[in-house]
């Protein structure tokens, strides 16, 4: 049995939860509900500032981000410098992972931003990782193209 001092203890721990969690539930069962969304949330917002710390460490390092829809991907790639052909690299990969294009924002003058909705072909179960790691690929294959081309040329 639980006394009335366990729960008065219990009570009071899950007020303070609600508080810090800002939840408005009022039962034990949403506040700890409301709770796990909060830690959720916290963890993606650790993530990226994980990735942001990474990028500022080496800021040329193109950064490639997949997040999950409910059919596709939402697909941001940034680069500090453009490279010729770095488009059709990431098109090119869209396509060899059977991603259509649902729509999309590009820009090429000086840096390189992508941003795509990609949805799955009928048949397809990508995972995000799997697309991420195709884009950065890509992305690594052209600039070192890129890279060789251009001392080419200057001999």
């Amino acid at each position: 049995m639980v006394s009335r001092e366990q729960r008065a203890a219990l009570h009071e721990k899950l007020h303070l939860l609600r508080s810090v969690t800002h939840s408005r539930a009022l039962n034990k069962k949403s506040i700890i509900a409301d709770a796990s969304k909060y830690i959720e949330g916290l963890k993606q917002k650790v993530e990226l500032l994980n990735r942001e710390i990474a990028y500022a460490r080496n800021p040329l390092t193109p950064r490639v981000t997949v997040d999950t829809l409910e059919k596709g991907f939402l697909i941001k790639v940034f680069s500090p410098k453009s490279f010729p052909g770095l488009l059709v690299s990431v098109l090119e990969v869209f396509e060899e992972l059977g991603l259509n294009v649902l729509e999309a924002s590009v820009s090429c003058t000086e840096t390189f931003r992508l941003e795509a909705v990609g949805e799955e072909g009928v048949m397809e179960t990508l995972d995000a990782e799997v697309v991420k790691q195709a884009i950065k690929e890509a992305i690594k294959d052209n600039t070192e193209n890129s890279s060789e081309t251009s001392e080419q040329e200057e001999v």
